[in-house]
């Protein structure tokens, strides 16, 4: 089809359309023309909608499935989803074995309280049933066919049905079964709820070949180098370096292959090599050797791997979105356009801007981008909107618009103008910054020449006067602000609301502080009351100025670049944020299954000072590792995350080793693969990704560098990317309308 030919124009005969299925255009004159009506503007209202949070459109089109399909994507029912979903997933910090305990450590760690059988199960059932009522919602949707090729819905109601089967036997044992399997599957309700998130695991699915490819390599490496360990210190001629190695890292091959392994990520490093290096220098060839290769070399490149796998992966899905968006708007083109010709057009087919700008007005989306496109459709008059015209102004949602602040007050003395301009200005807010640096210096030099004084003897009287200072510059500043900037014009930018918010904390304890102990004079010494005396909470509250100093990041170009590439992270790390806790919640869950009461602690070891003496030294007891433990899921939480970090990790190895029996080190090289390896080398990618687009427009960066508050970011991951990917073309939108299972979009 040309280009210039009417979308699904009637020229090419009308066979492609679907008998059977609703059409708005179908009752655009006569007595139900007003019905009709409405109901093209619902469906333009709901396909664009579904473009701006890039939703498929492929769901029921009629006037009651509408209102139900805008009630269910409405922010209340979604907040209350997601809160349902934060409640089920929190029931493992209460459920036996319960978190409620100062401490983990089993030497303190007393009994801790657990819910009654029934409690956790009924709030459990709760949540069940609302995703019950949530996936009949969905199912109801999309319809029964659409339901089928969902894997997504698929697997939503088999996890229900697992689930509800689970508590059925739970109750039936009085909550005594010793595996709950529905515990393992909750993840799955954050999961599905989240299409970024499916995104995500549907690119880590796609990479994970290429990932095993290399990971074989390292498993190979591993192999040869454990081999050749235990040649090298297992021989027939052994030094006392020799047997000191072979006995400590190189007893058997299990052995052998967990410390080099541990060497892999090097935590045990120099500690493994030194037995045998102390007595032969030549020895450190074999290690330096491992290293190299490994972590150097095999490491990198399989970071490399997944940068590259994930990247492209992660574009081929960000595409699919973009057609989604495309789509939508493209299929309110259609319901819109034929209103217009409907309504006595004599020739030509597009869409009225007056028909366009009532249905904005029902559109939820956010009121800047609103405001824009209005703006833009009122351009076009009374002309009719070509469907290139219609899909250029939905491009506004692409852009990073700018957000203006309230206009400043009009003054008429020139005092008062000058003033304005003195106390608007940045040089005003750099000043501010200065003085900020030096409460920050009065505070650490006090701390440092109090540091050896007990509390009762210190003599706070100058440093008493220098805050009081400080709090009337910070409460002058404010209102100085205020006054050249206007209330409104202040509230718009967030460093002035953090800076007016920590200002008034200050001032209240201030007061608060001179209230109770007066003035300070030679001798001031506020007592301690409680865990911290008000002088005690002045001085913290203090350091909070000190953030005002990243408002100097957006007036130099290469910081700017790192500090927006930290802000777009943090908007977008709900996605990868939700993927660590899925991962996070299962191996909890598992860990829990496997090892919880298998750390005791050893009789005699009890008291809050052992003897550590006679225990190995670098051990889990030597170290006094017990609150790491996987007795509650909280701890677990903590332990899976010390091991993430692998800083020591072999220590954990050992324990559970000794404690639980050598496969419990499955579980834990499992962990680092999918932590360690895996989510931090895809977090990375991220990282890598992000900062490259931003450095190569760089060019650009004069805009940002004068004010990083002027500039309204989007928080959706789709749009770091926007710029590379490449825009679908028109037969593929004409196709995909074609075939729309709920309702007729051809003409």
């Amino acid at each position: 089809m040309a280009e210039s030919d009417p979308l699904l124009s009637r020229a090419r005969g009308g066979s492609d359309c679907r008998p059977g299925l609703p059409a708005c255009r179908g009752v655009l004159v006569g007595p139900g023309a007003k019905a009709g009506w409405d109901l093209c503007f619902d469906q333009a209202v709901v396909f664009i909608e579904d473009a701006i949070q890039y939703r498929s459109i492929n769901h029921r089109m009629d006037a009651r499935s509408m209102w139900l399909y805008r009630w269910y994507y409405s922010d209340t029912c979604q907040w209350v989803l997601s809160s349902i979903i934060f409640l089920i997933l929190s029931l493992a910090f209460i459920e036996t074995p319960s978190s409620f305990t100062s401490t983990s450590d089993v030497r303190y760690r007393t009994a801790p309280w657990n819910p009654p059988c029934g409690l956790t199960e009924g709030i459990e059932v709760f949540c069940l049933l609302v995703f019950v009522a949530d996936l009949s919602v969905k199912s109801y949707l999309v319809g029964w066919v659409q339901f089928r090729k969902n894997l997504w819905l698929v697997g939503y109601l088999l996890v229900l049905i697992m689930s509800l089967t689970d508590w059925t036997v739970s109750l039936s044992l009085v909550c005594q079964e010793p595996l709950r399997i529905r515990r393992l599957v909750r993840p799955f309700f954050l999961l599905q709820n989240s299409s970024m998130m499916k995104k995500t695991l549907k690119c880590i699915r796609w990479s994970l070949p290429e990932m095993a490819s290399v990971v074989l390599l390292l498993a190979l490496h591993l192999c040869v180098f454990t081999m050749l360990g235990m040649l090298l210190f297992t021989g027939e001629k052994q030094d006392d370096g020799q047997d000191r190695e072979r006995l400590t890292y190189f007893r058997n091959l299990p052995e052998a292959l967990t410390s080099l392994l541990v060497l892999l990520t090097t935590a045990n490093n120099p500690d493994v090599m030194v037995p045998a290096y102390s007595k032969n220098r030549a020895y450190a060839i074999f290690f330096i050797v491992f290293t190299l290769i490994g972590s150097l070399f095999l490491m990198n490149l399989l970071t490399a791997i997944i940068y590259n796998q994930f990247r492209g992966y992660l574009m081929k899905s960000l595409q699919a979105s973009l057609f989604r968006k495309r789509l939508g708007t493209r299929a309110a083109y259609e319901v819109l356009s034929s209103t217009a010709e409907g309504d006595g057009q004599p020739r030509g087919v597009g869409v009225k801007p007056q028909d366009l700008l009532q249905v904005l007005q029902k559109v939820q989306m956010d009121s800047t981008y609103k405001q824009a496109i209005m703006e833009k459709v009122r351009a076009y008059g009374d002309s009719l909107l070509s469907a290139d015209e219609f899909q250029k102004i939905f491009n506004e949602l692409d852009k990073r618009m700018t957000k203006e602040h309230p206009p400043r007050p009009q003054y008429q003395s020139p005092f008062l103008q000058s003033a304005q301009f003195l106390f608007g200005h940045l040089y005003f807010d750099y000043l501010g910054n200065l003085i900020v640096l030096a409460n920050l210096v009065s505070i650490c030099a006090f701390l440092v020449i109090d540091a050896d004084v007990v509390p009762r003897n210190r003599d706070d009287f100058v440093l008493g006067i220098l805050n009081c200072v400080f709090v009337l510059y910070y409460l002058a500043e404010m209102l100085l602000k205020v006054f050249a900037l206007g209330l409104s014009g202040y509230l718009s930018y967030p460093s002035n609301v953090f800076d007016g918010l920590v200002t008034v904390i200050l001032l209240v304890l201030e007061l608060s502080t001179l209230a109770v102990y007066r003035f300070p004079h030679p001798g001031w010494k506020p007592e301690m009351q409680g865990l911290l005396s008000l002088w005690d909470m002045l001085r913290l509250a203090n350091m909070l100025i000190v953030f005002r100093f990243l408002r100097i990041v957006p007036s130099m170009k290469l910081m700017a670049v790192v500090a927006s590439t930290i802000l777009d992270l943090i908007k977008n790390m709900r996605a990868f944020g939700g993927i660590l806790v899925v991962v996070y919640y299962v191996f909890a869950i598992i860990g829990i299954n496997l090892f919880r009461g298998v750390i005791v602690v050893p009789p005699g070891n009890g008291s809050l000072a052992p003897d550590n003496s006679s225990l190995a030294c670098g051990s889990y007891e030597q170290l006094e590792y017990w609150a790491n433990n996987f007795d509650d899921f909280a701890a677990a939480l903590v332990t899976l995350w010390n091991v993430m970090v692998v800083n020591n990790w072999q220590v954990f190895l050992d324990a559970y080793r000794r404690y639980s029996g050598p496969w419990s080190k499955i579980y834990f090289v499992l962990w680092w693969l999918v932590s360690s390896v895996i989510w931090v080398n895809l977090f990375l990618a991220l990282i890598l990704e992000n900062f490259l687009h931003k450095w190569d427009r760089r060019g650009h960066l004069q805009s940002v560098s004068g004010d990083l508050e002027t500039t309204y970011e989007m928080s959706t991951v789709e749009l770091l990317f926007r710029d590379i990917l490449e825009e679908p073309a028109e037969e593929e939108l004409v196709e995909k309308l074609k075939r729309h299972p709920h309702v007729q979009l051809c003409r």
